[in-house]
């Protein structure tokens, strides 16, 4: 039976004679269509643009698909392929060195804005909406060609350095021990997201446990760790996995900044940007389908972690 059948059933009185129940039953018939036709968009969308593409997919990851040729069945080739493709491995050590360093520091930075802005200052909603811009900006084109630009020889970032008295003419973007740091400065950059987030949560934190605390003489840090995290643990959880399985899809900014080549010396060869190559680039379809489904299998793999970890630091208030 449908929400909408259950909650109509809810105003009726209990049907007493059989004409009573085939009435009733009648128009929980006709609630339910109207149920389905209200969910249709969605369910045609569920079945041709996800689990389409998906069974799609893990077919193709089982065969050597190049795009023109109709695709043939290898077995576990792919798979196999995977064990021994170098670039393949660099990039796996590339994409988990950018989701271990830029996610706790994306998250770091907005809980401390977060707290700063819950002081209740003035231009609250000024400061919360420029703060959130670089989250909708973040991931785009635009942005990534404006970091390129930046982390130059000649960029802006060299010219503050020399103007501070360093003379540096280092190509931030083209030296491989410091491309990657700057996709990592570029993602830990658009924490509005996770901020605006924490700063609901710590509004929902009652002020009588900081009273209780003050006039215990618990100091500010105490409060901090004693009262905040443990209570905004739930949010701090939710910011983690969405975060992490946001930084395994980043794309855009390696792309741009690396021109679609993933260097210098494959540094930013993230595993969405090589799986692109490989689909796009060589036309190997078969072996990116079997990439995206490793990509799957990993990001599937460190969600249940994190859901198995939290029992050990996550607390609800039951």
């Amino acid at each position: 039976m449908s929400v909408i059948s259950e909650l109509s059933s809810i105003s009726r009185s209990k049907a007493r004679t059989p004409e009573e129940k085939a009435r009733q039953a009648k128009e929980a018939g006709r609630d339910n269509k109207a149920g389905y036709l209200f969910l249709a968009p969605w369910l045609v969308g569920l079945v041709v643009i996800t689990i389409g593409p998906m069974v799609a997919s893990l077919y193709l990851s089982f065969t050597d698909y190049s795009l023109i040729q109709p695709p043939r069945w290898s077995g576990l080739d792919n798979y196999v392929r995977m064990l021994n493709d170098a670039r393949l491995h660099n990039s796996i050590k590339v994409t988990f060195t950018y989701v271990v360093v830029s996610v706790p520091l994306q998250l770091g930075l907005a809980l401390g804005i977060a707290v700063l802005l819950d002081k209740g200052m003035r231009g609250l909603a000024l400061y919360r909406s420029l703060f959130y811009l670089p989250s909708m900006l973040g991931a785009s084109v635009a942005i990534a060609v404006l970091w390129r630009q930046m982390f130059g020889g000649e960029g802006l970032v060299n010219q503050l350095l020399q103007a501070v008295g360093i003379n540096s003419t280092t190509g931030w973007i083209s030296d491989p021990s410091y491309a990657l740091g700057t996709i990592i400065l570029l993602h830990v950059w658009t924490f509005g997201s996770p901020m605006v987030i924490f700063l609901a949560g710590l509004r929902q934190i009652p002020g009588m446990y900081y009273e209780a605390a003050a006039v215990d003489g618990a100091s500010r840090w105490t409060r901090f760790t004693k009262i905040t995290l443990p209570l905004l643990s739930p949010i701090i959880f939710f910011n983690l996995v969405l975060q992490v399985i946001n930084a395994f899809q980043s794309f855009t900014q390696a792309f741009v900044v690396s021109n679609g080549t993933g260097g210098p010396s494959d540094s930013t060869m993230f595993y969405s940007l090589y799986l692109y190559q490989r689909g796009f680039g060589q036309f190997q379809m078969g072996y990116a389908s079997a990439m995206a489904w490793l990509l799957v299998v990993i990001v599937g793999v460190l969600t249940a972690i994190n859901f198995f970890a939290s029992k050990y630091w996550v607390f609800y208030d039951d």
